[in-house]
C-alpha cells in the first residue's frame, strides 16, 4: 500500500525522503505515459471539491487537468463561493466536504485553516499554498531537478534561494533540504531571512542540518559556486503601499541580474522561479512596481535573465501537472498500477 493513501499533504516534512522520491518516481512515469498517449484513468468515480481562497493560475489548472486526466471530477470554490469562516465555521465546512468529496484541495491564506480542514474533513487534504507552505511547488522543482542534472544526485546539487527567504517557497525548500540533504544558501535581508520561532513552531531542525542550510545577507558568500538559483515575487496585489516600499528598499539589491549570475563563478547556472514574475512592464501590476520604485527592467529578476532561463522555469510549471497527478493518485488510491 502507498504510504500517502488517506494521509493528508500539508507539508513534506509529515513524510520521509522514500516517501516524497515515490511520489517523483510515479509523476515521472505519468509525464512519459500523457506523452505517449498511454494514460490510464484511475480515478474514475471520485469527486474532489478545490477551494481557492487565494487565486492562482497554475495550482487550479495543474489540479483540473490532473484530476481530468484520470477520470475524476471536480468542483471550483473561489473566495465568493463559499460561507467558510464568513457565514460558516471551518469545522462545518470541513464536516460537510467530507462527506460529499474524496479529498480536498485547498490554497488560501491561513495555514491554520488547512489544518482544521484537515482534521474535522476525515478525508485527505492536499495544501496548494498556504502563508506558510507550498509543498506541491517545491516537490515539482524536485522533479525538475533531476531532469536538469540528470548526471547528479540531488544531495549533490547547491541551491542558492535568493529575495524574500521568509515566505512559502523558502520554507518548503528548507524541509526539501531536510529530507534530500542538498545545500541550500537563503540569501537576503536580515529582516525577510527566516525567524528560529518558525522552526520551533513547525518542529525543523536546522541545527541537525547546519552543513546544508546556510542564512546569509551577502550575495557574494551565498551565491559563489552554487548550480542553481531561485527566486520568487517579493510583493503580491492588495498588500499595503507601506509594505511594498519597506520590502522593495530592502530587497532591491537581491534582484536575480546578470551581476548576480557572474558571481556563481559558474558559467551553466540555472534559475528557478515559479511564476508569476515580474519581469517585464507587460503587466498592469509588474508596470506599476517598475515605474513606482525605479526598477531596472524587473523586480525580483530582470527579463534579460528570465528569457534565458524560460524553458526551464515552464518546465517546472509544466510538471506541477505531473506531481498533482501522482499525489491524487497515490493519496486516493489503496492499489494501482499506472
Amino acid at each position: 500500500m502507498t504510504p500517502f493513501y488517506l494521509r493528508n499533504f500539508l507539508r513534506l516534512c509529515d513524510f520521509n525522503l522514500k516517501d516524497i522520491s515515490l511520489l517523483i518516481n510515479n509523476a515521472k512515469i505519468l509525464k512519459f505515459k500523457k506523452l505517449i498517449n498511454k494514460e490510464k484513468k484511475l480515478l474514475k468515480k471520485k469527486n474532489i471539491v478545490l477551494i481557492f481562497e487565494k487565486e492562482s493560475t497554475r495550482t487550479r489548472c495543474s489540479f483540473e487537468v490532473a484530476a481530468f486526466d484520470q477520470g475524476a471530477k471536480t468542483t471550483y470554490l473561489g473566495n465568493k463561493n463559499t460561507h467558510i469562516g464568513y457565514k460558516e465555521s471551518i469545522e462545518d465546512t470541513a464536516e460537510t466536504l467530507g462527506k460529499l468529496y474524496d479529498g480536498i484541495l485547498y490554497r488560501g491564506n491561513s495555514h491554520k485553516i488547512i489544518e482544521k480542514l484537515a482534521k474535522y474533513s476525515k478525508i485527505p487534504v492536499w495544501n496548494g499554498l498556504t502563508n506558510y507552505f507550498h509543498p506541491t511547488q517545491i516537490v515539482s522543482d524536485l522533479l525538475t531537478i533531476q531532469e536538469i542534472f540528470y548526471n547528479k544526485p540531488i544531495k549533490k546539487i547547491k541551491i542558492a534561494y535568493i529575495g524574500d527567504a521568509k515566505n512559502n517557497i523558502s520554507n518548503s525548500l528548507i524541509e526539501a533540504s531536510n529530507l534530500f540533504k542538498f545545500r541550500l544558501n537563503l540569501i537576503s535581508n536580515k529582516k525577510y531571512l527566516p525567524k528560529k520561532k518558525f522552526f520551533k513552531k513547525y518542529n525543523i531542525n536546522i541545527n541537525k542540518n547546519k552543513k546544508n542550510i546556510f542564512m546569509t545577507e551577502n550575495i557574494e558568500i551565498g551565491i559563489k559556486n552554487v548550480d542553481l538559483i531561485y527566486t520568487d515575487v517579493w510583493i503580491s496585489m492588495g498588500e499595503k503601499i507601506e509594505k511594498q516600499e519597506q520590502k522593495i528598499n530592502l530587497l532591491k539589491n537581491y534582484q536575480v541580474n546578470e551581476e548576480i549570475l557572474k558571481l556563481t563563478n559558474n558559467p551553466f547556472i540555472k534559475v528557478f522561479h515559479c511564476l508569476p514574475a515580474l519581469h517585464n512592464k507587460k503587466t498592469t501590476f509588474g508596470k506599476k512596481i517598475i515605474k513606482k520604485f525605479n526598477l531596472k527592467n524587473g523586480v525580483e529578476i530582470t527579463n534579460k535573465v528570465f528569457k534565458i532561463n524560460k524553458k526551464i522555469i515552464f518546465q517546472q510549471s509544466e510538471n506541477r501537472l505531473h506531481i498533482v497527478k501522482s499525489l491524487l493518485i497515490n493519496t486516493l488510491l489503496k492499489n494501482f498500477s499506472i
